[in-house]
């Protein structure tokens, strides 16, 4: 039996679809790493250039997230050392900030405008009503420019419940707060926090009866979602080369453990009540939660399901307290620290738990090799950071920003840059608008592009 195959191409099985990597064995001439063409929203060497948005809550404990130094002889502060060994795959760059996250006359609600600003550098309209105004948001600019070239124009997930509607910050709509990607200026994406659903989304294909029909029998039968393709898969893997073989046994391997780890969080079921509704599939360890769904991303990402996601850990203004790493309180509340150093430690804390998370996501992506030798990071463009630094001011200016990736090969890294006054960060995003093909005159607020970035 001969498969024919395409750039993306699918293994199923009982109504079930899985997406599988960019095989060497398979790549058309004009896409190989030999090749050296660059097509639309793809690197130097032919590969999907990936771009993900990560956003941490409540900014930062500023003293400890200070870098010294410029350049490649900077030194990390104390917030940045889970990633330090990945010093090389980062460029980290201070005095970005977003105008319109601040006040500009309309009172509170800093935390509904850090979220909503981040992505589009647009300021939202306060209201709590349905007439809702934002602004397209960079994640999606690059959606309708690739989104047509994979399975899943974009992907939007997040640890938090969805609120769509409802006031959650001085009058701002709870939209604004609980969405960081924004088709239209009225039309937010509401991200996924069900990693069950994740999953589901991402590789359950054909009708909606063939996907029920799947999903029964794979409750019924304990069986793992791979055991309905496994006959595939044994016909693949003889058309393939020896490191391709390797690739797909490991990348095999890596969707059965997340399929397990799911299961697992389901079989012991909730954990005791926190006083609020969880949803099902969501582990009662929010640092687990966080990794499965990062562990999809680079799944989604290795598979080219998509070539652009946002990653919203929790909403501005959350409260969630961290008892596992020594801090009851909630996150909010000792964010308005007041320059108490009991506080501060807390919220130093919270900051390294985060930095820690965003140091596994990087370690993920490093350790997947893309078809051309690169790695997955090579090959993307990653943004970590939050729309506040002093949250005790609502400081929306020095933003806590660090890119990971290398885009291709088109971004400078192991590098600190200092631009040395306020720059919007609608000029980042223009920049990275620049890498997907999309030579666009103005992103949100941007007032040019940032040269230093390659």
């Amino acid at each position: 039996m001969s498969m024919q195959l395409n750039r993306r191409h699918f293994l199923r099985g009982l109504g079930v679809g899985i997406a599988l990597p960019t095989f060497e064995t398979f790549l058309p001439g004009s896409l190989r790493a030999s090749d050296g063409v660059r097509a639309f929203g793809t690197t130097k060497t032919g590969m999907p250039l990936r771009t993900a948005f990560l956003y941490k809550p409540n900014g930062v404990n500023v003293d400890k997230w200070k870098l010294t130094g410029t350049g490649a002889n900077f030194q990390f502060n104390e917030t940045h050392e889970p990633y330090a060994k990945f010093k090389e795959d980062l460029h980290i760059i201070s005095m970005l900030e977003h105008e319109n996250g601040t006040s500009g006359g309309d009172g509170g609600g800093d935390h509904a405008r850090a979220n909503a600003s981040f992505l589009t550098g647009v300021r939202p309209r306060k209201t709590a009503g349905a007439d809702i105004k934002l602004g397209i948001s960079v994640d999606q600019v690059i959606a309708n420019a690739v989104g047509e070239q994979t399975r899943f124009s974009s992907l939007e997930l997040s640890c938090d419940g969805v609120r769509k509607s409802g006031v959650c910050d001085s009058g701002y709509s709870c939209a604004y707060q609980f969405n960081l990607s924004w088709r239209s200026d009225t039309t937010p994406m509401t991200p996924e926090a069900n990693p069950r659903h994740v999953f589901e989304r991402l590789f359950g294909t054909g009708s909606r009866e063939e996907r029920e029909k799947g999903f029964q029998a794979r409750n019924q039968l304990q069986r793992s979602i791979l055991d309905f393709v496994m006959e595939d898969a044994r016909l693949l893997n003889k058309q393939l080369g020896r490191n391709d073989q390797l690739k797909l046994d490991e990348y095999m391997t890596g969707v059965r453990e997340i399929e397990r780890r799911i299961e697992k969080a389901e079989k012991f079921g909730l954990p005791e009540d926190p006083g609020m509704e969880m949803p099902d599939g969501v582990p009662g360890s929010y640092e687990e939660h966080i990794r499965i769904m990062m562990d999809m991303l680079v799944l989604a990402f290795e598979t080219d399901s998509t070539r652009v996601a946002s990653f919203l850990l929790a909403h501005d203004g959350s409260n969630r307290s961290f008892k596992e790493i020594g801090v009851p309180d909630g996150h909010h509340t000792i964010s308005h620290h007041r320059g108490d150093p009991v506080a501060l430690e807390k919220l130093a804390k919270i900051d390294l738990f985060y930095s820690r998370q965003f140091a596994y996501f990087i370690e993920r992506l490093k350790s997947v090799e893309d078809a051309d030798g690169n790695s997955l990071l090579h090959n993307s463009q990653i943004v970590w950071g939050g729309g506040l630094a002093d949250p005790d001011r609502h400081r929306h200016s020095e933003l806590p920003i660090v890119v990971a990736g290398q885009g291709g090969g088109t971004i400078k890294t192991g590098v600190h840059t200092q631009l040395g006054q306020d720059t919007p960060m609608s000029n980042l995003f223009l920049s990275m608008l620049d890498r997907v093909g999309l030579q666009e005159e103005r992103f949100g607020d941007s007032t040019g592009r940032l040269s230093i970035l390659s």
